[in-house]
């Protein structure tokens, strides 16, 4: 078992919740570029291929959304880590690790979301 004292000594950990952060500020940036550059109102939040009229399009807050999303993703996964690190020091790096999969989907839709 081990301390949260250690928590912030533990490299790997650390190294992860670099990567979340990382992500998460890549997220930040890549979206904001592309509303500047873009310069529109009609903004496609939503595919489904289902659907007659596939595209459903949205508002800038919308795509905003994936920021506020990407930035509470990474906050929560760092606590929930933190809290969990005393437990079990592999439920902490699988939690940092689900939360980097996590956020790397998160950039890859609103990617996807954005070039069309």
């Amino acid at each position: 078992m081990a301390s949260n004292s250690k928590y912030f000594r533990d490299h790997f950990i650390l190294l992860l919740a670099s990567i979340n952060v990382f992500i998460s500020m890549f997220t930040l940036v890549l979206i904001g570029v592309k509303l500047i550059t873009k310069h529109s109102s009609y903004y496609i939040v939503e595919y489904r291929p289902s659907l007659l009229d596939a595209y459903k399009p949205g508002s800038v807050i919308q795509i905003i959304s994936f920021i506020v999303f990407s930035a509470l993703i990474t906050i929560m996964g760092l606590l929930l880590s933190y809290k969990v690190y005393k437990i079990n020091r592999q439920l902490a790096i699988a939690v940092l690790a689900l939360t980097s999969l996590l956020l790397i989907l998160s950039v890859l839709i609103s990617n996807s979301l954005l070039l069309s």
